[in-house]
């Protein structure tokens, strides 16, 4: 839960603009931040939230954990597809920027791969 909330706090200082955050950035990331596709403007929050409300589920030990932590993978592989593929998210934010999505990536699907065990095992209800 801590993991995905500091995204969570990521986004919301991102989105609202958040002058101390975002003083971190440099001028063109800020361009790059502000500059999403439309569609990005959706998977990249329900990538987040799907995160902070898989993970409240799977303490409240609920199976509806594991297609909500699904869904935010996928969110988040779509954003990543965006950021690093189909844009120029890796000179923007440099390779630091793409080893952390792929620890977001690794901690995301661990998740998912950990929700459907419990799931299986007959922890959530």
């Amino acid at each position: 839960l801590l993991w995905n909330l500091m995204g969570a706090y990521d986004y919301l200082m991102t989105m609202t603009r958040n002058e101390a955050y975002l003083s971190k950035f440099t001028p063109e990331q800020l361009d790059y931040f502000t500059s999403f596709p439309v569609w990005v403007g959706f998977t990249w929050p329900i990538a987040v939230w799907g995160g902070v409300l898989g993970s409240v589920l799977l303490l409240v030990r609920k199976r509806l954990a594991v297609p909500v932590f699904l869904v935010s993978f996928i969110s988040m592989v779509l954003t990543a597809i965006y950021n690093y593929g189909l844009s120029d998210g890796m000179e923007v934010m440099g390779v630091g920027g793409f080893i952390f999505t792929i620890a977001i990536f690794l901690v995301s699907l661990g998740l998912v791969l950990y929700s459907r065990a419990m799931k299986q095992r007959g922890v959530l209800a």
